[in-house]
């Protein structure tokens, strides 16, 4: 039987995150670094990517960065190719990259759909197949989607109107089922965490008009805080969860149970 500090312990493990370079990203790589993982920091834009990897360069982390857009394949493909050229192995995946748009659900373009689905949807699946072969080589995985509680319940109007990240969120969480059943067998985990309100770059504007709305309808009456997300992330890509596959994790305040 494996102690509390092995069950949590990342030591020899190597970790990609999307959308590293700030926000959850950044604190979920931070998290796994902490934790003993080789982390491959990727982020589309490398102004802010570069800040990030020097930073947990001077924290003593064995990291590097790639610039890679998710929506596209060959750099996806790229990604893969370069944390096994580096390492040898990937035995984690976070799905966190993503964008979002806001506009009343009759006034949403098609155009906006398609740009927020091509990225957290489609961009999810390439970068999710582009380490699946290394995964089910080595018989051992861990894929983490980063989803929303937007993907779970409906969230009044007056807080927030944005139809195609919800549903982008909902179906990165029945992907996620349909993944750990179909990948159970070759030793991949896959299971997704469904974030509240955090104040990131992508939240700021709504969190700036609807502050006092957002926490009257969650349990513990405030906005998640920093350091609050890492810890989920670790868990799920630990030994401590080898038996937790197709499961959705809310990181709240309890505003999924409300």
């Amino acid at each position: 039987m494996k102690t509390i500090n092995e069950l949590f312990s990342l030591e020899g493990r190597v970790a990609i995150i999307t959308g590293a370079s700030r926000g959850l990203g950044k604190e979920a790589a931070e998290g796994l670094a902490e934790a003993g993982a080789k982390v491959v920091l990727a982020a589309r834009r490398e102004q802010w990517l570069e800040p990030t990897a020097r930073e947990f360069k001077s924290r003593g982390f064995d990291s590097f960065p790639f610039p890679c857009d998710i929506a596209v394949e060959e750099q996806t493909q790229k990604l893969a190719a370069a944390a096994l050229e580096r390492y040898g192995r990937i035995d984690i995946l976070v799905n966190n990259a993503g964008i979002s748009w806001s506009a009343p659900y009759e006034e949403m373009t098609v155009d906006a759909w398609r740009k927020v689905l091509e990225t957290n949807v489609i961009g999810t699946h390439l970068m999710t197949r582009a380490v699946l072969p290394a995964m089910k080589k080595q018989g051992y995985g861990k894929i983490i989607n980063i989803a929303s509680i937007m993907g779970v319940k409906g969230i009044p109007k007056d807080i927030l109107e944005a139809s195609s990240y919800t549903a982008s969120k909902g179906a990165l969480i029945a992907l996620t089922r349909e993944l750990a059943v179909h990948y159970a067998g070759d030793g991949v985990r896959v299971n997704a965490l469904a974030p509240g309100f955090f104040p990131t770059r992508l939240s700021a504007s709504v969190v700036e008009r609807a502050d006092k709305k957002i926490k009257a309808i969650t349990p513990l009456g405030r906005l998640g805080e920093a350091g609050e997300l890492k810890g989920a992330i670790v868990f799920l890509a630990a030994p401590a969860s080898d038996y937790i596959t197709g499961q959705v994790i809310g990181v709240d305040g309890g505003m999924s149970a409300a």
